[in-house]
């Protein structure tokens, strides 16, 4: 078994269902999964990436339901989760971000990230964004690209924090439909579980009315963490 792989049991252990639901899943090719010597295998890496679209698809009680299942402490993250807002440092915001391509958008996130003196390599992250990108992009419809590598970078990482750039005009950046992009999220984190805590809390502040136009207007890096929080609020 390839390391990190999960069996029927520890995937079900993980996505908090028994293992008939995991086989019955996966023999329907509702699971990112292959067999080996009769017995069921899947990449850790396809599941998130499954668990990934799932939260791009989930309303907000759905959200927070698995949001809820995904705030249990690990050895790589051992206390409470942290807000956005906590985990998204002033450095790290850049009103407006000077890039205008997708690949200067990449590496200026990159480096607003190491500013943080939490990235030790943001070349490497860079890379593994772009190999991502080119997998699947992570941009929305909503204007909006939630930037993360297809694995966690904790070999790089301090911790786990976000970072955020604004563009001052959209950009393509493989979204559905040739939408543009000018939000940027970089989520930067140590494991799979706090990645994808992260993401569903990102997407249900996402999803509030309002928000994403007010976010666009904040005229500085304090009103952005301010609005963040104040989104947060409302979904605690």
């Amino acid at each position: 078994m390839a390391d990190g792989d999960f069996g029927i049991e520890s995937l079900a252990e993980y996505l908090h269902l028994n293992p008939e639901q995991v086989a019955r899943l996966a023999e329907r090719g509702k699971l990112p999964g292959r067999q080996v010597g009769g017995q069921w295998r899947f990449s850790r890496p396809d599941i998130v990436i499954w668990l990934e679209e799932r939260i791009g698809l989930s309303d907000d009680a759905e959200l927070a339901t698995m949001e809820h299942f995904l705030r249990r402490p690990t050895p790589a993250d051992p206390d409470r989760p942290h807000t956005l807002a906590e985990m998204l440092p002033p450095e790290a915001i850049a009103i407006p971000l000077l890039a205008r391509t997708r690949s200067s958008v990449i590496s200026s996130m990159a480096e607003l990230a190491a500013q943080t003196g939490w990235l030790w390599d943001p070349q490497r992250l860079a890379e593994a964004i772009r190999e991502r990108e080119e997998m699947n992009p992570t941009a929305l419809e909503s204007g909006v690209a939630l930037l993360h590598p297809r694995r966690p970078q904790s070999k790089i990482l301090g911790q786990s924090f976000l970072a955020l750039g604004i563009t001052q005009q959209g950009i393509p950046f493989g979204g559905a439909r040739g939408s543009l992009t000018d939000v940027f999220f970089l989520v930067c984190s140590l494991d799979d579980r706090g990645h994808l805590r992260t993401l569903a809390r990102l997407s249900r502040i996402l999803s509030q009315p309002n928000f994403l136009p007010a976010l666009r207007g904040a005229a500085d890096v304090t009103a952005a963490r301010d609005l963040i929080a104040a989104a947060e609020a409302k979904v605690d």
